[in-house]
């Protein structure tokens, strides 16, 4: 009777072992997060208009800027995946309108802008080896690890993304709103037609345009700030206090 008492929690055992094993196989294996970027610094994702399915999600995928200039082919997996591809189909949408006419202000042609989303601080990323698109390696954001105050999305020229960034982590750089008889929206050159161009969106969706970055050698960059993805630790950036005298 003992040594069937004892055969019987045996198997007993070894059948919880199998089905805790199973179910150990049944799990979605997710690589542990490591961080780039700088812990002081401000990185940046930018969407490419591609969209990966990911993780049971619909994510965005593009380019994460890091402080330093490094650039790394990314998804964005979690909060505000969904927002982020709304947002940029709206711009790309705008971007087909307006491209191409001209600015009543300063005589130019409209140019092609782009959104952004700047984190402050370290990135949560995971190496993701069996995703690939046209041979890319990606790695994933892990975005539901990002404070959401620590995330904000801008848009700007196109072709100024890697120096708006780069202005971000420059020390002594500055936000401020343009006036609204801002002598720089009759510069006849791309500044002028940008810091313009961001207030001709605003109406369009969440985006609120006429604002400029300025570095310490008194250039500026024109932006608008994304209302809908807005951490309040970036807030100098998407509501600065500070109103801009080409003069001064």
């Amino acid at each position: 009777m003992g040594a069937l008492k004892y055969a019987v929690v045996g198997v007993v055992v070894a059948m919880v072992v199998v089905i805790a094993l199973a179910l150990l196989l049944q799990t979605p294996h997710r690589a542990p997060n490591h961080y780039v970027g700088s812990p002081s610094g401000y990185e940046a994702f930018v969407p490419n208009g591609q969209t990966i399915s990911y993780n049971g999600n619909t994510d965005p995928t593009g380019t994460l800027i890091l402080s330093n200039g490094t650039t790394i082919q990314v998804i964005w997996d979690g909060q505000y995946a969904g927002t982020i591809i709304n947002n940029h189909s709206q711009i790309v949408q705008l971007n087909n309108q307006f491209v191409g006419q001209t600015d009543p202000i300063n005589g130019q042609q409209y140019i092609p802008l782009q959104d952004l989303y700047v984190i402050k601080g370290q990135v949560p990323v995971e190496q993701v080896e069996q995703v690939t698109i046209n041979g890319q390696t990606y790695y994933v954001i892990d975005a539901n690890n990002i404070n959401p105050a620590n995330i904000a999305g801008f848009y700007t020229y196109q072709g100024w993304v890697l120096n708006f960034v780069a202005a971000m982590n420059t020390p002594g750089t500055y936000a401020a709103g343009l006036p609204g008889n801002s002598p720089v929206f009759q510069w006849t050159n791309i500044t002028g037609t940008v810091a313009y161009q961001t207030m001709v969106y605003q109406p369009y969706g969440p985006f609120d345009g006429g604002l400029v970055l300025v570095l310490p050698n008194k250039t500026i960059i024109p932006y608008g700030a994304i209302d809908n993805i807005a951490g309040v630790s970036l807030n100098s950036y998407g509501m600065p206090n500070h109103s801009y005298n080409p003069s001064s």
